[in-house]
């Protein structure tokens, strides 16, 4: 497999006012540690790094690290630290490894094909393990773990055990553990919306709604009106029981009289 390249220094100092020095320079901090060396604290150029990313895209690879005395060293990324905020690069961990000794490392699972169930069905298709963990020699190492998803049928999923086996990688990881996994798609929620009848609709059945007959009884609550008055006269409409009476309009000479058994209202302030 392709190796790529990366040129480190050696860092003096630790801690945050030393990293904070060191980002300001465009460098990024580092340290490399392995089964048979120390922890080495280095220095990394971050447009350097930067390219090195774009030219991995994601992929497991193996990093030979330059030093200016001419020593090199094999090495993995082990982990990167970034800024929530600014996305600044914070610190890089290297894994140290040995040409002729197996090495366990994650590998990002990589889909391939159409889903049956997403094809045909009109399912959905869901990843449940984005990297998987595996152990092999540095020349075994694959670039990521295709998982072909072709016959996956709604309902169905594929676990590490069922994954096509790799020259001389092992799966380090449950047997039963879903990779991926094909659902129903979530069911349209239908909320009915209750219609009054209006007078005169016309009904499926072919009835029509009646009009209320004259002289039914008003629905309750409902002012009964004063007696002389013509149906349909809003204005001969006698309050509620128990109700108060409106207070005449200021400046109304012909203020109305207050019903029985009501106080008279106050005269208005001049």
């Amino acid at each position: 497999m392709k190796k790529f390249q990366l040129t480190v220094t050696p860092r003096e100092g630790t801690g945050r006012s030393a990293s904070r020095r060191l980002r300001k320079a465009e460098k990024i901090p580092a340290i490399l540690y392995g089964k048979h060396t120390k922890p080495e604290n280095l220095a990394v150029a971050a447009p350097e790094f930067i390219k090195l990313l774009k030219e991995v895209a994601g992929r497991a690879t193996l990093i030979e690290l330059k030093r200016d005395a001419g020593a090199t060293a094999l090495s993995f990324l082990q982990e990167i630290q970034r800024d929530p905020i600014t996305d600044r690069y914070l610190h890089i961990d290297l894994h140290e490894v040995k040409e002729n000794e197996k090495m366990v490392i994650h590998v990002a699972t990589h889909v391939s094909g159409e889903a049956y169930g997403v094809k045909t069905e009109g399912g959905i298709l869901e990843t449940a393990a984005h990297r998987l963990r595996i152990r092999c020699l540095p020349k075994d190492l694959p670039a990521f773990i295709e998982v072909n998803v072709t016959e996956l049928k709604v309902g169905g999923a594929i676990h590490v055990g069922e994954l096509k086996p790799i020259p001389g990688v092992e799966f380090l990881d449950d047997k039963n553990q879903t990779v991926v996994l094909c659902v129903e798609p979530p069911a349209e929620e239908v909320v009915a919306v209750a219609v009054a009848p209006v007078e005169g609709a016309v009904a499926a059945d072919g009835t029509v709604t009646p009009a209320p007959a004259e002289g039914a009884a008003a629905a309750p609550g409902a002012a009964a009106p004063a007696a002389g008055a013509k149906p349909g006269d809003a204005k001969a409409a006698a309050p509620a029981a128990g109700a108060k009476p409106a207070a005449p309009a200021k400046g109304d000479a012909k203020a109305a009289a207050p019903a029985a058994g009501a106080k008279p209202a106050a005269p208005a302030k001049k």
